[in-house]
C-alpha cells in the first residue's frame, strides 16, 4: 500500500469523531525479510506483509487506544467504538490531547530506495552466505558463526488526526550482521559485525567480517586485572549505548515526571564544555532517521547540551504541554498498537579531534572499553548512578595493551559527563537510535580483582 491509500483510510477514521472528541489514526504497511544462514544452508526465511490501525480518542481529558489488523469498515468502527469505550474508563488528565499543527513543515530527507523492492530471496541468501564465508576464511581461529542474518524492510506510515496533521513517511532499510566465535588454546571469544543501508545494494559483507574478526582475536588472553580509578575511553559502540541511557535522563517525560537528575537545570552546566549533544532525526545517513515523528509533526534537529549547558528535553505533544513549551518533535512510536512514547531518533555527540589511535595517544594511560554489559539495567533512571560490566584493554603509552574481561565501571551519569576529557572525530552510526564517536571519561572507578 502507498501513503495516499493509508491516509483515505486515515480520512474515513477521522470523519466518525462526534461532538467535541479527538481522533487520531496511526497506519502502518510494511514488508519485511529476514535470512539466518548456519553452515552455508538457510536455516531461517520470513517474507511477510502486514498492515494495521491504531486509533486513539480523547475526550473530556481522558484517552483510549485500540488496534485492528482489518481495513474493512466494520473493523475500523468497532476499533473506534473501543477506542472510545477505553477512554471511558481512562484517568483524567488536563494535558491529554493529540498533537496539533506548529507550521514546521517537513523536511525532504532521502530514506526510501526504491531498490528495495526487487531484491530477491536469492540476493539475501547469497549476501548472508557471504557473509558467513568471509569470516571463517579471515582467520585460522575462526571456528564459528552463531549467526549470520540478513533483514530488509520497507514501511509506511501515515497519520491523521481530527485536529488538522495529514502526514506519511516512508521508508526502507537493510542490515546485515554476524555474530562469530574464535578459539585459541583454551580461549573462546566472542564479536560481532555488522553493515547497514536503505537497500541491500549498500550492504559490505567483507567490512561485517572483518569487523567480528577484530573484535574476536582481539579479545584473546583477555582477564581480571586490579581496580582503582582510571580514565575509561568508550569505543564508538560503547559511546553509543552510554548516550541511549543519557538520552533516558533527558526525555521530556522524566523531566515532568521529576525522574530525571536534570530536571529544572536549564541553562546550567551539565557537561564538560566540550560536549554538544543533539537529535538529528534528519541524517539520511542515520538508520533509523525519520521526517514525521510518531504523531505527525515535522521532526527536527533538537539541541540538548551545548557547550556543556543543559539546552533542552526531548518532548511529545503531552510533554511539552505539562511543560509548558513546545514539542520537538520528539514523539516515539514502536508500532501502530502503542501510544506515543518520548525518544531521540539520531542521537550524536559533535565531533572533536582524531580518531580512536588519536585519542588513546592523547589520554596515555587508561582502560578502553569496547564492551559493556548491563547498560539499562544497570544505570538507575532517576539518580543516574551507573555500574556496568565491560570487557576491553589496558591502555599504555597511548596504545592499547592487555585485553580485559569482568570487570565493572562505576559512576554517575552527570559526573561522567563533567569529566570528560577528550571527544574523537570517528563518527560511527549503528541501527539504533544512537551513533557513538570515541569518548574519554576521566576518574572513573574500575572494579577488577
Amino acid at each position: 500500500m502507498n501513503a495516499e491509500e493509508l491516509e483515505t483510510i486515515g480520512d474515513r477514521i477521522t470523519d466518525r469523531a462526534c461532538g467535541d472528541e479527538q481522533i487520531e489514526a496511526v497506519l502502518a504497511w510494511s514488508r519485511d525479510a529476514e535470512v539466518r544462514v548456519h553452515q552455508g544452508e538457510v536455516e531461517h526465511y520470513v517474507d511477510a506483509t502486514s498492515v494495521g490501525v491504531g486509533v486513539r480518542v480523547v475526550r473530556h481529558g481522558r484517552q483510549g487506544l485500540s488496534w485492528t489488523g482489518l481495513l474493512d469498515d466494520d473493523a475500523l468502527s468497532q476499533c473506534i467504538d473501543d477506542a472510545r469505550d477505553n477512554a471511558e474508563f481512562g484517568s483524567h488528565d488536563e494535558h491529554v490531547g493529540l498533537a496539533e499543527p506548529d507550521g514546521v513543515a517537513v523536511s525532504e530527507v532521502d530514506l526510501y530506495d526504491p531498490r528495495i523492492e526487487s531484491v530477491t530471496a536469492e540476493q539475501r541468501i547469497s549476501l548472508a552466505a557471504e557473509l558467513e564465508r568471509i569470516l571463517l576464511a579471515a582467520d585460522d581461529r575462526m571456528v564459528g558463526v552463531e549467526s549470520a542474518d540478513y533483514a530488509d524492510s520497507r514501511s509506511v506510515m501515515s497519520i491523521v488526526t481530527t485536529t488538522g496533521i495529514r502526514r506519511s513517511s516512508v521508508e526502507s532499510s537493510a542490515y546485515l550482521g554476524t555474530w562469530a566465535l574464535a578459539a585459541e588454546d583454551d580461549d573462546v571469544t566472542t564479536g560481532f559485525g555488522y553493515s547497514v543501508g536503505r537497500s541491500a545494494e549498500l550492504l559490505d559483507p567483507g567490512s561485517a567480517a572483518a569487523e567480528a574478526v577484530e573484535r574476536c582475536v582481539a579479545a584473546f588472553g583477555a582477564r581480571k586485572v586490579a581496580g582503582g580509578r582510571a580514565t575509561v575511553i568508550l569505543d564508538p559502540y560503547v559511546t553509543s549505548q552510554f548516550l541511549g541511557a543519557v538520552a533516558e535522563l533527558l526525555s521530556g517525560e522524566a523531566a515532568v515526571r521529576g525522574r530525571s537528575p536534570f530536571a529544572r537545570r536549564l541553562g546550567e552546566p551539565v557537561a564538560a564544555p566540550s560536549v554538544t549533544l543533539y537529535d538529528d532525526p534528519l541524517d539520511p545517513l542515520a538508520p533509523t532517521a525519520s521526517d514525521v515523528d510518531g504523531e505527525g509533526l515535522a521532526c527536527r534537529r533538537v539541541p540538548l547540551i551545548s557547550g556543556g549547558s543543559l539546552e533542552g528535553f526531548l518532548h511529545n505533544a503531552y510533554t511539552a504541554r505539562v511543560a509548558g513549551v513546545v514539542s520537538t518533535g520528539s514523539a516515539s512510536r514502536p508500532t501502530h498498537r502503542s501510544g506515543p512514547g518520548v525518544g531521540p531518533r539520531s542521537l550524536r555527540l559533535a565531533p572533536g579531534d582524531g580518531d580512536l589511535s588519536d585519542v588513546l595517544g592523547r589520554v596515555g594511560e587508561g582502560i578502553l572499553v569496547r564492551e559493556v554489559s548491563g547498560m539499562h539495567s544497570g544505570v538507575n533512571p532517576i539518580s543516574g548512578d551507573l555500574s556496568v560490566g565491560i570487557e576491553g584493554r589496558i591502555v599504555r603509552g597511548g596504545a592499547p595493551s592487555q585485553p580485559i574481561r569482568e570487570m565493572t565501571i562505576a559512576s554517575t551519569i552527570p559526573r561522567m559527563l563533567l569529566d570528560v576529557v577528550d571527544i574523537g572525530a570517528d563518527l560511527t552510526r549503528f541501527p539504533w537510535e544512537s551513533a557513538g564517536v570515541t569518548l574519554a571519561i576521566a576518574d572513573v572507578t574500575v572494579s577488577g580483582t
